[in-house]
């Protein structure tokens, strides 16, 4: 188990260095955004290359930003029915998520997408408005983005798996990230004492 969980500690650095990247996206995205408003109303000067470059750059924080999402447990959640059941089942009923949906829908997902990708690079396919932009590079974005939450979803896996032998922290606690060492230092106790529910 802890050559496993070396592993996912290697997902998880990667989810990271992309959720934190992608901040930078909302910020390119808000500053061309603005720009782009501006040269429209001030000077009457406009191009649908800067309109799509927002697009391309908000779907870039979705896609690439979801697997840091998932390390830090901020999807959505029932926490309604979610707070009335014990951490291990919680732990059993996330562990089904991942198997039966979300790596299967990631690998779909890659699958169908990637051919796409393929044939926008090979054809040099371009938006279909003046001044537009190339489209493979926004439609790698979803076999990339997928291909993350799929890496996140296996470390995750693992984790949870870990936790209920005893091996590892509750990731739902941790918020499933264990890169920040004061926090993991506050939650042995607990955690172990939830692997006895």
């Amino acid at each position: 188990m802890g050559t496993l969980l070396n592993f996912t500690r290697l997902i998880d650095t990667i989810s990271r260095f992309f959720g934190k990247m992608v901040i930078w996206l909302v910020l390119a995205s808000t500053v061309i955004s603005a720009a782009n408003a501006i040269a429209r109303k001030a000077f009457n000067v406009g191009s649908n290359a800067f309109l799509e470059i927002q697009w391309y750059l908000f779907a870039a924080v979705f896609l690439l930003g979801a697997g840091y999402t998932f390390l830090k447990n901020a999807h959505v959640r029932i926490d309604v029915l979610a707070s009335k059941l014990s951490m291990r089942t919680r732990t059993y009923i996330d562990i089904v998520g991942i198997v039966v949906f979300l790596l299967p829908m990631c690998w779909f997902m890659i699958q169908f997408s990637w051919p796409v990708v393929v044939g926008a690079y090979q054809s040099g396919e371009v938006s279909s408005n003046a001044g537009g932009l190339i489209r493979w590079p926004v439609y790698a974005l979803v076999p990339g983005g997928f291909a993350l939450l799929g890496l996140q979803g296996l470390s995750e896996l693992i984790k949870r798996f870990a936790f209920l032998q005893g091996a590892g922290p509750n990731p739902l606690l941790q918020g499933g990230d264990d890169g920040d060492q004061a926090e993991q230092d506050h939650q042995p106790d607990q955690s172990a004492g939830e692997t006895q529910k």
